[in-house]
């Protein structure tokens, strides 16, 4: 995964290059308009980027939230089984 701060310096490099190519053709504006749309699109991919950790880590937490519960029954199941194999009054765990 892209740092910010590496994404920062590549966006800063490539409109540094962008911009020097448009002052040499004297195209400024149509420069400063692939720029908006560079950060645009970096931002919108970040944002994409966030979601999906985000998304991955509920995942993980759900599936451990899971083997959580399903460990709890094994060991009640365990102890009433053993409850129940020396005739215990509850055999309820």
């Amino acid at each position: 995964m892209i740092s910010k701060s590496l994404l920062a310096a590549l966006l800063l490099a490539g409109s540094s290059v962008v911009f020097l190519g448009a002052c040499t053709d004297g195209d400024v504006e149509e420069a400063g308009e692939e720029v908006d749309q560079m950060v645009e699109e970096s931002g919108d991919a970040m944002d994409d980027a966030g979601d999906e950790m985000s998304d991955a880590m509920d995942d993980a937490g759900d599936e451990m939230d899971e083997a959580v519960d399903d460990a709890g029954n094994a060991m009640e199941d365990a102890c009433e089984d053993v409850k129940e194999g020396v005739d215990a009054e509850d055999d309820d765990c």
